[in-house]
């Protein structure tokens, strides 16, 4: 790609953020768009805004924005997260105010590979964005120990930052878990691997009988889980039922007030998607279905409690220290039975895992690691083609007839700015949901769990398939006749395409901030399903608030996006220092963006307390190691003898994540006891603290407590106590 062809993307994708601004600057003053521009407030009974105040007025709000304002509204999450990307914006911001005036003048200055007899970038000829990179010094240069100074400033800046950023995160946890406010999950713990009762003794009474001589003055009660499948399908089928009555008795309604007095009942077929079939008046259909599936899920909720009960358990204490002490300790001598951990909220529990046992998790996580690893290996293969391919001048090599066409000067800079970058684009969006779906394969007993677990996968994913897949497929098949001639000639040019590749990255960033955030920022795509929703779909109050509930933040996804964007800036910071203004822009842009996005959007849909940090931390350190070695390789390249000076900076990393693991981590993976023992404001209903863990399923028409007898232990009923 040549500067034309650069400047071009960047200002096209100036231009498109600048006017989705402009829209959501008009949009969100229309009353009839409130709910997609402020669900949050609303769904929080606050004023979504004015629509006469100023239509920027969301910047000086969203950088007036405290720390304590997101906790209040979105979460401790959400917190963290905003923690990370003010983190990333100042590694980068600290980092480029050094490495840029130094870098780009001393590599600017630097003639040695800038002639005839010099080396070029892959496509045979110097751009000019090469001369602002470390491409344009010469081998063996002494100016290439302002880079490795580089290398080093960037390293310690980054341990700098990520250590004073792990301890305001464990600051931010520690805060949530000695809030006064009774949370479920402080008084409960999951215990799974519960061994086959001893003959004459049901589940409940062995979960019980072990419990209470472990902690006879805080024992509470405990909930048997149960093989819910069916149980889930006739509950499942019922509140359609009930959604579809709800809408057709809306529909009817309707009829009444278009002329005809008596309306128009509603009809439909019985059949396969109501296509075939006996008609029938939809509205009696439903009653009557609804009926029969309610007597039907009663009696399965009888048969369920009673003679589908799994080898695992949630138990109940009064005192959140016991609940705390008993997630972290050892109960059994056998590892594989009595595992006991900490519970996760309600709304987060995966019912289908939790049976799952001790050597069946253990076989099922070693599948699936070696699914994502023969997925990352496969992706790599369509990537590296689509990088391969999509770069002008390889298609003019495989369809000669699109010469004509890319002769036009403006096609051609459209073609050169966007193809490569948004057939990668959609390539990633196609993953997310499978890497989660393996993750709960492994037999995850919470929703955050997975998510992070997803969220690992998807990182060292984008990585491998799009960092090291796209250098390397580009260069690869550009060379390839070169790399036929001569072996030996395979490290020196990949390691030379780095520079060259620099321009590729540097529009992918731009891409991602201008245009990705512009969307974001806009909600075009939101705005368009909820009024095509609301005007041919929506019929009750219930469908048209599910139309516009907004989700969260989906952290299983924009984490690792932001973590390639930080990767791919991390290892090009010193190569070609241009890129650092760019990454600071995106996580600055981001910041600002997805603050307005968090305080009036975003509805969090689980509370973890941060223990997504941990994961964080230790990726920014796995991509500065990539860093570390990347430059390692590259001044071996330039035949810089002196390159072993960069050896000790990944021994530095690996001993930083080491040490910053032993200080922090426990803490996020198990509550402290100095922790838990601080005071609530009030004593704990424990009859609310255990029915918020009952299933949906499973609570049934009528409030009955007497239904879970066999399934629920009734040992305990006594006042508790913290």
């Amino acid at each position: 790609m040549d500067l034309s062809s650069f400047l071009t993307s960047l200002a096209t994708s100036f231009i498109i953020f600048i006017i989705l601004m402009l829209l959501f600057a008009w949009l969100s003053g229309k009353p009839g768009n409130s709910v997609v521009y402020y669900p949050n407030r609303i769904l929080n009974g606050l004023d979504p805004g004015s629509k006469t105040r100023n239509p920027f007025t969301w910047i000086s709000e969203a950088m007036s924005s405290t720390e304590k304002d997101i906790l209040s509204v979105s979460g401790v999450d959400t917190a963290v997260y905003f923690v990370f990307l003010a983190t990333a914006l100042g590694i980068l911001l600290i980092s480029g105010l050094v490495l840029v005036p130094i870098l780009l003048p001393v590599a600017l200055t630097d003639h040695g590979k800038n002639g005839k007899n010099g080396k070029t970038t892959s496509n045979g000829t110097f751009s000019d964005l090469d001369k602002l990179s470390m491409g344009n010094i010469r081998e063996k240069s002494p100016r290439l120990w302002v880079f490795v100074f580089a290398v080093y400033w960037v390293s310690f800046v980054t341990y700098y930052l990520l250590w004073k950023a792990y301890n305001h995160v464990s600051d931010l946890r520690a805060a949530a878990l000695m809030s006064p406010e009774v949370k479920a999950e402080q008084f409960a713990v999951l215990v799974r691997d519960i061994p086959a009762p001893p003959q004459g003794q049901t589940r409940k009474e062995q979960v019980d009988s072990y419990f209470k001589a472990i902690y006879p003055d805080t024992f509470y009660r405990s909930m048997v889980v149960t093989d819910n499948k069916k149980v889930n399908k006739l509950w499942t089928e019922l509140e359609g039922y009930k959604k579809k009555l709800a809408h057709t008795e809306a529909v009817y309604a309707e009829s009444k007030g278009k002329g005809n007095s008596e309306g128009a009942r509603p009809m439909n077929k019985t059949g396969f998607l109501g296509l075939i079939g006996a008609k029938v008046d939809t509205i009696d259909y439903c009653n009557e279905k609804i009926n029969d599936l309610i007597t039907k899920l009663e009696a399965e909720q009888k048969v369920v409690l009673r003679e589908k009960q799994q080898a695992s358990a949630l138990v109940f204490f009064t005192s959140r220290v016991t609940a705390a002490s008993a997630g972290q300790n050892l109960h059994s001598r056998m590892v594989d039975t009595w595992t006991v951990v900490n519970a996760p909220e309600p709304r987060q529990v995966i019912w289908s895992n939790l049976p799952k046992q001790f050597y069946q998790r253990q076989i099922r996580q070693y599948v699936v690691y070696f699914i994502v690893f023969m997925t990352i290996v496969f992706y790599m293969i369509p990537i590296g083609l689509v990088s391969a391919f999509t770069t002008l001048a390889n298609l003019k090599k495989l369809l000669p007839f699109i010469k004509p066409v890319v002769k036009q000067d403006a096609i051609r800079t459209v073609l050169e700015a966007y193809l490569p970058q948004l057939a990668l684009i959609i390539f990633l969006a196609m993953l997310p949901k499978f890497l989660l779906f393996l993750s709960k394969a492994e037999g995850i007993p919470s929703e955050s769990h997975a998510v992070r677990a997803a969220s690992g996968k998807y990182f060292y994913f984008s990585v491998l398939n799009v960092f090291i897949g796209v250098t390397l497929g580009g260069t690869l098949f550009s060379t390839l006749k070169t790399i036929q001639k001569s072996t030996d000639t395979i490290v020196p040019l990949l390691a030379s395409s780095l520079p060259g590749n620099a321009t590729f990255f540097l529009t992918f960033v731009a891409l991602k901030f201008f245009v990705g955030y512009g969307l974001e920022l806009s909600r075009i795509v939101p705005l368009i399903i909820y009024h095509l929703k609301r005007k041919y779909v929506c019929k009750t109050e219930a469908e048209l608030k599910e139309a516009w509930t907004p989700g969260d933040l989906n952290y299983g996804t924009r984490f690792p996006g932001d973590m390639l964007i930080l990767t791919i800036v991390f290892c090009y910071s010193v190569i070609a220092p241009i890129i650092i203004p760019f990454g600071v822009i995106y996580f600055g842009l981001g910041w600002l963006v997805l603050r307005n996005q968090a305080l009036k959007v975003f509805v969090p849909s689980y509370e973890s307390n941060g223990q997504m940090w941990p994961h964080i931390h230790t990726r920014i350190v796995a991509a500065l190691l990539l860093f570390q070695v990347t430059m390692f390789g590259y001044f071996g390249v330039n035949k810089f003898i002196y390159a072993p000076v960069i050896i000790p900076l990944p021994i530095c990393s690996l001993i930083f994540a080491f040490v910053c693991s032993k200080k922090f981590y426990r803490f996020f993976h198990d509550t402290a006891l100095e922790i838990a023992k601080e005071e609530l404001k009030e004593v704990p209903n424990m009859e609310v603290v255990f029915k918020s863990y009952i299933p949906p399923p499973l609570a049934g028409e009528k409030s009955d407590d007497d239904q879970f007898e066999d399934a629920l232990s009734q040992i305990s009923r006594s006042v508790s106590s913290v």
